[in-house]
């Protein structure tokens, strides 16, 4: 059965709907109505996590926009410094599907705003009760129960987005795309991702510890469902940084860099002393901490806003404060959807403090880039495969 959307890419796109060259859609709408970019990132943000499921063995979680992850990541425990530092309330006592999603929503709170959430699992009344603050477009899962379900249905007055997936349909493996009328056909790509990519390890130190292990896999996978150009800076079993859709692979890397360290800073004792003001809400907290975090980036009015939300003048992180406590966070990785064709990349990652690096290798320079990782310390494997998305 074909399903109607509201518009294409824009809302001047009409009509527009879903369309199964045979059989009936795996799809369900259970609230509200689509429009054609929700449902990309709908199908994108399910494959991402049913991906990362089936790599790790745990629960997954991502929030999309514009067919990117703005965060992805495997269940696992908040501690109350991370709960302190993304302002997540009850985080101790959260399921695991929604410790996946709070993890994931925190990784870029920014670009999560007004994002379409995915779940490789039915969505429980914890995650419902997590979700229900945020502002979100949608949500795509398995199931839901019912306790999850009416609380999720009540969001933006009833009209939230509920999509249901079929977690046992398989694609086609073959897919097509129509581009100016010209229809272009490829194998679909199920390259597997697990434990063999990192075998060969090109560099002096040898072995990656199973934390980083499990932080590349989350990264790699993110990327293989991420917009190409692309580099995922992961900790922890979630992608914290994430420099998507970019023409040259440094500028993907500084971008990931820069995300994972305003990230890693999120908790830096300065930031959790931060004195708000009474009566302010959450989003706006959450707006003067992503502020904060990149004071250097700042200009004197941004600055003056971040002081009218807080009681006193904030003290900045210094650069010495800054490098001392991003250099504390050991198992930092990071994955390439492609090679590293010059060795500023490595330069660049060791500055954040990643220590763990998996890409395709390849490329002319790559004595060059092994040599730079040396000497930073690192670990990288080549894996002789690449993630391209277009």
């Amino acid at each position: 059965m074909d399903i109607a959307l509201r518009y294409g890419c824009n809302p001047n796109q009409q009509p527009a709907q879903i369309q199964m060259p045979q059989g009936d859609t795996p799809l369900r709408v259970v609230n509200g109505a689509a429009s054609f970019i929700n449902i990309l990132d709908a199908l994108r943000g399910w494959q991402l996590v049913r991906e990362l499921a089936q790599t790790t063995g745990k629960p997954a979680a991502a929030s999309y926009k514009h067919v990117s992850p703005a965060g992805a990541a495997v269940a696992g425990p908040l501690s109350e410094v991370f709960c302190a530092g993304h302002l997540i309330d009850d985080g101790p006592n959260l399921s695991p599907i929604a410790s996946a999603y709070a993890k994931a929503r925190s990784s870029d709170r920014s670009a999560s705003f007004g994002d379409f959430v995915a779940l490789s699992q039915p969505a429980d009344a914890s995650l419902a009760r997590l979700l229900k603050p945020e502002v979100s477009d949608g949500i795509i899962a398995p199931g839901y129960e019912p306790e999850a379900l009416e609380i999720i249905r009540a969001k933006k007055g009833g009209n939230y987005l509920m999509l249901e997936i079929d977690p046992g349909y398989e694609p086609p493996e073959m897919e097509d795309r129509l581009e100016f009328g010209m229809r272009l056909s490829q194998k679909r790509n199920d390259q597997p991702i697990g434990p063999e990519l990192l075998g060969n390890v090109v560099t002096k130190n040898k072995a990656f510890s199973p934390e980083a292990i499990e932080t590349l896999l989350v990264a790699t996978v993110t990327l293989k469902h991420t917009q190409s150009n692309s580099v995922a800076l992961g900790y922890a079993g979630q992608a914290v940084g994430i420099g998507a859709g970019q023409q040259s692979r440094i500028a993907c890397t500084r971008l990931a860099c820069t995300k994972a360290e305003a990230w890693l800073l999120k908790t830096h004792p300065r930031t959790l002393e931060l004195p708000f003001r009474p009566g302010l809400k959450r989003a706006e907290k959450v707006n003067i901490i992503d502020q904060y975090v990149r004071w250097d980036e700042l200009g004197p009015f941004e600055r003056e806003q971040i002081s009218a939300g807080l009681t006193a003048d904030p003290q900045p992180i210094s650069a010495a404060e800054r490098a001392d406590y991003l250099a504390g966070f050991d198992h930092l990785a990071c994955s390439s959807d492609a090679f590293f064709p010059f060795r500023d990349n490595i330069d660049r990652l060791a500055r954040t403090g990643v220590r763990a690096v998996l890409q395709a290798g390849g490329s002319k320079r790559d004595e060059d880039v092994v040599a730079a990782a040396d000497e930073h310390g690192m670990t990288m494997a080549m894996s002789g495969v690449r993630f391209f998305l277009h």
